[in-house]
């Protein structure tokens, strides 16, 4: 790593691809395609996705060790509200459904689901723990005119 890498920095990149239609991408080059129309998530269903996400990973990371789920399902739920002419989102909700095999091994994962989803809530899961702060987000903008790039 140079010196001039930051290990906490977390970026994507969007490009319009149509109106309305964007691709997002990290630095690994993994791509989401989303916007507004048919067959595309939302930008508030990605927000969604991410809560369900990431508090899956934590729980899927653990209970894996011990045995494989047969169901893992997690529905992610808001509600979005117009507040003073701004719209947010409210009542987010994670709803977990898991099935694991009746062996010892696949008790011990499902004896464990409650406790996990709890640490992620409270501990783990960078994406609710940040919503649930509020962080600010800031921007800057650059605007040129001129010939089209290829």
């Amino acid at each position: 790593m140079s010196e001039n890498e930051d290990p906490t920095l977390r970026s994507v990149e969007l490009t319009r691809t149509a109106t309305g239609r964007y691709t997002v991408r990290n630095g690994a080059g993994a791509e989401i395609e989303f916007g507004q129309g048919e067959g595309l998530l939302s930008p508030v269903e990605l927000l969604l996705a991410a809560i369900a996400g990431c508090s899956s990973i934590d729980v899927d990371t653990v209970t894996a060790r011990s045995a494989e789920p047969t169901s893992f399902k997690v529905a992610a739920t808001g509600h979005k509200v117009v507040e003073d002419g701004a719209n947010r989102m409210d009542g987010l909700h994670l709803s977990f459904n898991m099935a694991f095999p009746d062996t010892v091994e696949g008790r011990k994962a499902a004896g464990m689901v409650e406790r996990l989803v709890d640490l992620s809530h409270a501990k783990y899961c960078t994406v609710s723990r940040t919503v649930e702060r509020g962080t600010p987000v800031t921007n800057d903008v650059h605007v040129e005119l001129g010939d089209a790039e290829g």
